[in-house]
């Protein structure tokens, strides 16, 4: 008879989580490249094999500053990095600036129609370390695909989008709001959101 799973032991495995009560932290995260991020975040990090949403007032508020350590660090890794349908040119100036290798980034352009389909087939290639996507149209039922591609493709896969959608249910693992104060945590897996703001400055 298989052994009976204990509350405890689901709460410190973080397959549950209790309210009001923190679960162990682990360090099963990929690193933000932000201190103050890795420490509000029950994972440590970004959720690997996973789609992080990030809710969005307008573009330029930060969204990519907020991603390019991680960006570099995978690129400087040899990962390959994609971006799908971005809303402006990227600048190759300002992404070397910021350490990306351009030889390991390919950027994507698509039609709102198709941008979806290529947002699910890159994250699922298993080609990618990760990929950024802008799609202007996503239903619960695509982001639901796209973090199953993420998962299926062992790969972080990143959704910037109007925060119109943060009273909408999202599969995403982690839901991050750009707020007056900085970026606040939504929703994220491992445990409850936490109650403070992250600011990039921030220690």
């Amino acid at each position: 008879m298989p052994a009976v799973a204990t509350l405890d032991s689901l709460l410190a495995a973080q397959t549950l989580w209790h309210a009001g009560r923190h679960p162990a932290t682990t360090s099963d995260g990929e690193p933000t490249g932000h201190a103050a991020l890795d420490d509000l975040l029950p994972q440590r990090g970004w959720p690997r094999r996973a789609l992080t949403e990030l809710l969005l007032p307008a573009d330029g508020v930060g969204e990519l500053a907020l991603l390019m350590p991680t960006l570099a660090r995978l690129g400087r890794d040899g990962g390959t990095l994609a971006l799908i349908a971005p809303p402006y040119l990227p600048y190759a100036p300002a992404w070397q600036a910021a350490g990306i290798d351009l030889g390991v980034l390919h950027v994507i352009e698509a039609a709102p129609r198709d941008a979806l389909w290529a947002f699910e087939q890159c994250l699922r290639s298993g080609a990618c370390a990760a990929v950024v996507g802008w799609p202007r149209q996503a239903d619960a039922q695509a982001l639901r695909r796209l973090q199953v591609a993420a998962d299926s493709g062992d790969c972080l896969g990143f959704i910037l989008r109007d925060r119109k959608h943060a009273a909408n249910p999202s599969p995403a693992a982690l839901r991050l709001e750009h707020a007056g104060d900085g970026w606040r945590v939504r929703k994220c897996r491992g445990g409850p959101a936490p109650t403070r703001a992250f600011a990039p400055g921030m220690h």
